[in-house]
């Protein structure tokens, strides 16, 4: 969410990165909230002046009772009655504006970076940098799940008959692959300096609303019926509500934590073939890096979270690339955001494992995220990325250390955290 003085006094502005987002369709909200806010405003002075106006009156009651001038206090009781029930009716109505302007501005897109590339959706991300060199190997890979089921890693029948699509039973080694990655991320972000964090998995109306947009939340949460409690799409939604209504120390920032989570998700929609398997579900885990810091700081912290990412899986010999995400790419919330993709060798390109997102003031613009200063309270800036997402991760784990014969080389860098394995042995052709 922006703030509300820099719309009524850059109205073009905002109205421009409404049209770099190919959100045309947004640009009457602009017009509506300015005149919404002038009202507001009016009602607000009118207000002020009537309470004014009732201290005033009410000191003059006392004076004429003492006066004996009981007919006139009498008449200037009824006037401080009747402004008493036009104020009642100004704050009904202040409300009532208020709440709209909220409702407008939530639905108003962020101030985009300039450095963002124009374009209407993902087609026109562009790449900004490869690490490590993509092999296809002289063999075939097979789809991911065919791996797994070559070492009785998945049951994905059962799991439907248990739970319908878009949910998986992983078992066995497969099984133990994807609790080491997450227990290697855990560590890999610690001995980077941040502070390890399991969070809620559920959070309140107003927590979501604070850390997204409308289409993002109708799109992806769970809400748990009859309570005010939704399921989290990611720990970063829990991590960054942890600092609600807060009044942060400006010598305590930035803070720095990495939150592992399951995550659950609508993904409504419909999704291409490179999509089956365990690649776009409904239930997974995720670690997960967020920031609260000083707005000077944000874009040092941008470009470190999105090269932690890059490193953990070049340390699994996972070949990446980062991806600049385009102005009709980026959820409403977003100043920048980058993708980091990891080659696939069976489909012979790249896909999306990790997303890194500065958000301005705008999250906590929502949820009262502020710093305390000696020179004043201003609002906090948050940063958030993912450090890996099995089993999504896994494909490309998979995929990238599959061996001729149908083994799964294990990176050194993995190996203490699967008893010492350094390979793994197909338990069936």
């Amino acid at each position: 969410m922006i703030d509300i003085k820099f719309l009524r006094e850059n109205p073009d502005v905002v109205k421009e990165n409404i049209k770099k987002k190919f959100q045309d369709q947004k640009l009457e909200l602009v017009d509506k909230v300015i005149e919404l806010d002038k009202e507001s405003r009016q009602i607000k002075q009118e207000s002020d002046d009537l309470r004014a106006s009732r201290n005033t009156i009410s000191k003059q009651i006392g004076v004429l009772m003492k006066e004996g001038k009981k007919e006139e206090a009498e008449k200037v009781k009824a006037e401080v009655t009747k402004n008493a029930e036009r104020l009642s009716q100004l704050e009904e109505k202040q409300k009532e504006v208020d709440d709209e302007i909220l409702n407008i501005m939530y639905q108003i897109p962020n101030i985009i970076d300039p450095s963002v590339p124009i374009g209407k959706d993902d087609s026109c991300n562009v790449e900004i940098e490869k690490f490590g060199e993509p092999v296809v190997p002289d063999f075939e890979v097979p789809y991911h799940t065919d791996i797994m089921e070559r070492f009785n890693g998945i049951d994905l029948d059962a799991a439907r008959r248990v739970a319908g699509n878009g949910f998986y039973y992983l078992m066995g080694d497969i099984a133990r692959l994807h609790s080491a990655v997450l227990a290697y991320a855990r560590d890999f972000m610690i001995d980077r300096g941040f502070t390890y964090v399991i969070p809620p998995y559920m959070i309140h109306g107003n927590v979501v609303s604070g850390v997204m947009s409308f289409p993002e939340m109708d799109a992806m949460m769970y809400k748990i019926e009859g309570e005010d409690l939704y399921l989290i799409g990611t720990s970063e939604h829990s991590m960054i509500g942890k600092f609600i209504d807060q009044l942060l120390p400006e010598d305590e920032m930035p803070y720095t934590l990495t939150s592992y989570s399951p995550c659950f998700r609508k993904e409504k929609g419909a999704h291409g073939i490179e999509e089956r398997g365990v690649y776009r579900i409904h239930q997974f885990e995720k670690q997960e890096m967020i920031v609260v810091c000083k707005p000077d700081d944000a874009w040092n912290w941008y470009n470190k979270l999105w090269q932690n990412t890059v490193d953990l899986f070049r340390s699994l010999d996972i070949p990446v690339r980062t991806l600049e995400c385009c102005s009709g790419d980026l959820a409403d919330l977003k100043v920048k955001s980058c993708d980091v993709e990891a080659w696939s060798p069976r489909q012979k390109k790249y896909f999306e494992v990790g997303s890194c997102s500065n958000l301005g003031d705008a999250q906590a613009r929502r949820l009262k995220i502020r710093i305390k200063s000696k020179d004043g309270n201003y609002f906090a800036h948050t940063l958030n990325n993912t450090v890996v997402a099995p089993p999504r991760m896994l494909i490309a784990f998979l995929e990238n250390n599959l061996q001729a014969d149908g083994s799964v080389k294990i990176p050194v860098a993995l190996r203490p955290y699967m008893g010492g394995k350094e390979v793994l042995i197909p338990t069936k052709d």
